[in-house]
């Protein structure tokens, strides 16, 4: 158990980190510390392995087929690499299917979450004084747990929770649970809260790469109800980036909410995809003609927005990415990657 010289954790624990926000939170790490990372990952279907070979490659991260939801082997993932951090991004994370099939949002979020913080609890009270003070665990979470937004305001660490899904309502029971295992029992916590995160490797269930590839096969577009839902957008590398400086200078028992500062309406975001598709695959074009606008998800939330405020003053974080130009970036790489 131990820090190296800059103040890097030497062994970092990333449960989902096959998945696309932790997958680039690892890269990060790599590229920014001499860390080593152990990944906890049931590799669902939303997991690549073709996106982690590359990592396991470095020789620096391991991986541990496992499901947090399995107590007794998150206890023995933790017994054996004793890390020195955790950073828990395993999660199912998709509404529709949460609507669809809540019984799994219930045991990987919820029942998955209190199995890693008991693991963490027990493994952080063995140690030294000293290893207990360097220790950290970010437990990664949503802005979807605060529910919707009107047409102004923005959601911030002390905004109250009223989750309108299963998966939000999911994943506020397991911020509660992580804020709850710091103030009663004492482990260093912390937990996040983002906007929707986009960039390369994500599954292709969520709306830019849905869209990006149903575009390209020439299938139709769907559009919920309208498509003036307004979400704020982050790109995954930012998102990252904060998550490292949440898990280096993050105060335990804070919350920090990391935005991209970028709302734009989905029907907005389908039409950007269509218009640099005109311009890339000029052959199906105009791809606007395959937008399809169908029945609205239930309870569908009106707006999300992030104020990061707190995060750009106590970690020095703010996001790099302009939208616009991270859109195109992501576009680009679906089109040089299509494996």
């Amino acid at each position: 158990m131990s820090h190296d010289q800059d103040g890097f954790p030497n062994l970092v624990l990333v449960t989902g980190g096959a998945g696309f926000i932790g997958s680039a939170f690892c890269r990060h790490v790599l590229a920014a510390s001499d860390a080593r990372i152990v990944v906890l990952d049931r590799l669902t279907y939303a997991a690549s392995l073709a996106t982690l070979d590359p990592l396991l490659g470095t020789g620096r991260v391991e991986l541990e087929v496992a499901d947090v939801a399995d107590r007794e082997a998150v206890n023995r993932v933790l017994s054996h690499h004793r890390p020195d951090a955790i950073v828990h991004f395993a999660a199912e994370t998709h509404v529709d299917r949460s609507i669809d099939g809540p019984d799994a949002f219930m045991r990987t979020n919820l029942i998955g979450t209190f199995n890693l913080l008991e693991a963490a609890r027990i493994h952080w009270q063995r140690l030294s004084l000293a290893d207990q003070a360097g220790f950290r665990m970010v437990h990664v979470s949503t802005d979807e747990v605060f529910g919707e937004l009107g047409p102004d305001g923005a959601f911030h660490e002390g905004s109250l929770y009223a989750p309108n899904s299963p998966y939000a309502a999911t994943k506020a029971g397991a911020d509660h649970l992580a804020r709850t295992w710091h103030r009663t029992f004492g482990l260093p916590v912390i937990v996040t809260n983002c906007s929707n995160n986009y960039g390369p490797h994500q599954f292709p269930e969520k709306l830019i790469p849905l869209t990006l590839l149903n575009a390209l096969e020439g299938r139709r577009l769907p559009v919920y109800g309208t498509g003036r839902n307004i979400r704020d957008w982050l790109h995954v590398e930012d998102h990252a980036r904060g998550l490292w400086a949440a898990l280096l200078r993050g105060v335990p028992g804070e919350a920090y909410a990391f935005g991209g500062g970028a709302e734009r309406r989905n029907i907005d975001v389908v039409r950007a995809i269509c218009n640099r598709l005109d311009l890339l695959r000029p052959g199906r074009a105009p791809h606007a003609g395959l937008i399809d606008h169908v029945a609205d998800r239930p309870g569908h939330d009106y707006r999300y927005a992030i104020d990061a405020t707190k995060a750009r003053r106590t970690l020095g974080w703010t996001p790099s990415f302009a939208f616009e130009a991270g859109l195109e970036a992501t576009i680009d790489w679906y089109l040089a990657n299509k494996a």
